[in-house]
């Protein structure tokens, strides 16, 4: 038995150590195949109908070069529907950060119902975010909505929460933020958790306040999640469409439309797939430039941890 190991291992010595890695290589194919196929070939088919006026179903277009894209920097939607988006990608990654890592530190601890109260905040996040919309939709809905049911109730005028253009888009800010704070909460937790006790028995011998451990521990060596937490919920806040559909569908007007709900709307409801597919481009670079952005800096702060 040991000599047929001792062989074994004498061939397996003997194959070549480049010959290893090159068999490696096949073991990536099948997600090369997929990326390419659902990544890189429709973003490059889509940078290509940026440059025509297909409408989205026709079987022929016309080259129009730069003309969308001179459309989209002349239009006054963009800066509302760019400055929507930011809201809904920024707004909501602050305030999942700041919650999410509340609900972490609280249910750190040894309390009661603990993992139930995991199991509450977490829950929204099964829900699909269309859902999730329509049950907010019905709480905020100026006729009949649970909201103005209760103001009416204690004799107070009823309010048009989703009708109104600068006060709607913080709602959809707020609803995407409680679905995927449990997201974050997770994610926090795993963190918290591989932290040593070591280091804050330590600090109590040290005579270290409640903050300054925080501060000096449990931020520091918390950074790879805040790394994690930030570019997702970027990502997710960025390209927010569910919600806004359900909730909202992009109004009054164009109030609350996002970038993703605005090339939905030019596609399929103004049969302009050239827009649209500029539309999408942009969205593209923006979301690239603030996640990468966002994941150098953070990781330099890893570093200094």
């Amino acid at each position: 038995m040991r000599q047929e190991v001792a062989e074994e291992q004498e061939i397996s010595l003997k194959i070549p150590k480049k010959k290893k890695q090159s068999s490696l290589w096949w073991m990536y194919l099948p997600a090369v195949a997929a990326i390419t196929l659902f990544v890189i070939y429709p973003f490059f088919n889509g940078l290509q109908i940026t440059f025509t006026d297909w409408d989205g179903f026709s079987q022929s277009s016309n080259w129009v070069g730069f003309d969308q894209y001179a459309r989209l920097f002349s239009d006054p939607l963009t800066l509302l529907i760019v400055r929507n988006t930011l809201l809904y990608g920024i707004g909501s990654t602050l305030l999942q950060l700041t919650v999410g890592l509340l609900y972490a530190l609280l249910l750190n601890r040894s309390i009661k119902f603990k993992a139930m109260t995991r199991t509450i905040v977490y829950l929204p996040v099964i829900v699909s975010p269309l859902i999730m919309g329509y049950i907010w939709m019905f709480f905020f809905a100026y006729q009949g909505g649970a909201l103005n049911d209760v103001l009416m109730l204690f004799g107070l005028d009823r309010i048009n929460a989703l009708g109104n253009p600068s006060l709607n888009p913080w709602i959809i800010v707020l609803v995407n933020t409680y679905q995927f704070v449990g997201v974050s909460m997770i994610i926090y937790l795993a963190g918290l958790q591989s932290i040593q006790r070591d280091y804050y028995e330590a600090a109590d011998i040290d005579g270290a306040t409640a903050f300054q451990q925080f501060k000096n521990i449990t931020f520091p060596l918390l950074m790879p999640a805040i790394t994690i937490n930030v570019v997702l919920n970027l990502i997710g806040g960025l390209k927010l469409f569910d919600v806004i559909v359900s909730l909202t569908g992009g109004g009054p007007g164009n109030a609350s439309q996002s970038m993703s709900t605005f090339m939905y709307t030019l596609y399929f409801r103004r049969e302009d797939a050239g827009y649209a597919a500029t539309q999408g481009i942009l969205m593209t670079v923006i979301i690239l430039l603030i996640s990468l952005a966002s994941l150098i800096y953070f990781k330099r702060k890893e570093v200094e941890a």
